[in-house]
């Protein structure tokens, strides 16, 4: 059985959800997130607290995800999505202006790359990289596409990476 589908969600006070046949809109202080939901998860709201529930068993994993799929609009709309990128390179920055985000890391030519609406993309310094947003996914996605720019390789550590991220270094060849 899907334990996590099961769980209550609690919706704050600021928060609004609202369901019009398989779309669920969550209001916030931070802004209003729209989704289409499976329609064999029905949920019920009441007293401050969203309970979901399938039709049949075969519906576990879908279950599970849709719950969390809402758990994650709620936060975003409260207290939104942040992710940090380093850059780590002899040469490598990036800077952001209108949000749009133009690296130098190591290519002939500058990348640039314009941030999707609802996300917001600072340079904090030339080598740290901020994306915020409301949305989990389009906030994950952008920051996976800067990071796919310049992956970090193994042998010397240059590239771009999340700021948590740890990359495992290689030794290279060694002479005779």
């Amino acid at each position: 059985m899907s334990r996590i589908g099961l769980k209550a969600i609690k919706v704050p006070e600021s928060v609004t959800v609202t369901k019009n046949g398989n779309e669920i809109t969550v209001k916030g202080p931070k802004g209003e997130l729209t989704r289409s939901f499976d329609p064999r998860i029905t949920f019920e709201q009441a007293d401050g607290e969203i309970h979901f529930s399938r039709s049949n068993e075969n519906d576990k994993a879908i279950h599970g995800t849709e719950r969390a799929n809402l758990a994650n609009m709620i936060e975003g709309v409260v207290n939104g999505y942040k992710k940090s990128l380093k850059l780590i390179g002899v040469g490598y920055r990036a800077v952001a202006k209108n949000n749009v985000l133009t690296l130098n890391v190591g290519y002939s030519h500058p990348v640039e790359m314009k941030a999707p609406e609802g996300v917001t993309v600072t340079a904090t310094s030339a080598t740290d990289v901020t994306v915020e947003g409301i949305s989990k996914q389009v906030v994950g996605q952008f920051a996976a596409e800067i990071r796919d720019v310049r992956p970090p390789e193994p042998y010397k550590g240059k590239g771009i990476r999340y700021v948590d991220e740890f990359v495992r270094r290689k030794e290279g060849k060694t002479g005779k």
